[in-house]
């Protein structure tokens, strides 16, 4: 732990910024996880990276000496074990995310999420306030669950993030996953509709082929692209992107995502050896209709990744 005492130079300026000055060996993910946690304080009251400090300011950093002073952080903080970048320019960025990691902070936060680690790949190369207002922050453009794998597009700058949530919006960015499911389809081809139901308390959905009260359609296309051993690997595309629809929605269907805890079954799970769900995000399309901006050169760009699997064969 450190206490420093803002000087008239560093007056006005952010204390995530003084800290940085002050401790330049420090890793920038031990600042990160400081502020995460709670353990800076600006005269005697914990504030957040944002805070503008002034001439006087007692600021109590309660990192070890060792790690201000520039001695590595574990291998856990080791951003590569949560993502690998799949496609990077200087507007957007596309990375491939691990199951087991938050896209962003929620009641289940786990002590990394991937925007946070997001901001601290990007810390590192020294472009997290390239944009052009300093209150800007790289911002996560759609959402995967925690135990999902796949891509996940990133804004860098506010320009690229109004025209990326408008085309999403508009259906001109398509996603498309990979699945593992138990069984053989019925069909190698089919578009699937039926009525979902969002249990807020219980963090789940209920699916039905009628439409009870304050249900919601979806439309769930899927093609067979293989199967063995009772087990289909699909391609999945999301007409419509309801909570845990695709989960949900085969397991309506009497085909379970293997790996599945919430909508899936123990006895199929456990023989395959299977920790998270079998489900991965693994293309996008920015199919474009129209204009697009800044990013026009994008129209057409196909982003794709192999599925990380990792099943017992039985």
């Amino acid at each position: 732990m450190r206490t420093i005492t803002v000087t008239a130079a560093q007056s006005n300026k952010k204390i995530g910024r003084i800290i940085r000055e002050s401790f330049p060996e420090m890793p920038s993910s031990a600042m990160f996880k400081a502020f995460r946690k709670k353990d800076v304080k600006a005269n005697g009251v914990r504030v957040k990276e944002d805070y503008v400090a002034m001439e006087g300011d007692r600021l109590d950093i309660y990192i070890s000496d060792e790690i201000l002073d520039g001695s590595p952080v574990s291998d856990a903080e080791n951003t590569k074990a949560y993502f690998n970048v799949s496609y990077e320019d200087a507007n957007i960025l596309v990375v491939n995310k691990q199951p087991g990691i938050a896209v962003h902070p929620d009641r289940e936060q786990a002590d990394s999420t991937l925007i946070e680690l997001v901001h601290r790949y990007l810390q590192e190369k020294g472009e997290l306030y390239e944009s052009a207002s300093d209150d800007f922050k790289p911002s996560l453009c759609h959402r995967l669950d925690r135990n999902t794998g796949g891509l996940v597009i990133i804004a860098k700058n506010s320009g690229s993030l109004k025209i990326l949530l408008k085309k999403i919006k508009d259906k001109e960015i398509k996603k498309y996953y990979q699945c593992l499911v138990w069984g053989k389809m019925e069909r190698n081809y089919e578009e699937l509709t039926a009525y979902l139901v969002k249990d807020e308390l219980r963090s789940r959905v209920f699916i039905s082929d009628s439409p009870p009260k304050g249900s919601q359609n979806i439309t769930t296309r899927y093609r067979v692209l293989s199967y063995e051993s009772n087990i289909s690997r699909l391609e999945v595309e999301l007409i419509t992107g309801r909570t845990h629809q695709i989960r949900a929605h085969l397991a309506h269907i009497g085909h379970p995502v293997i790996g599945d805890g919430k909508y899936g079954t123990n006895a199929i799970n456990r023989p395959l050896g299977a920790k998270h769900q079998s489900l991965w995000a693994y293309k996008l399309v920015f199919d474009f209709a129209g204009d697009a901006g800044c990013l026009n050169y994008l129209k057409g760009k196909k982003i794709q990744v192999v599925p990380e699997f990792n099943i017992k064969k039985i």
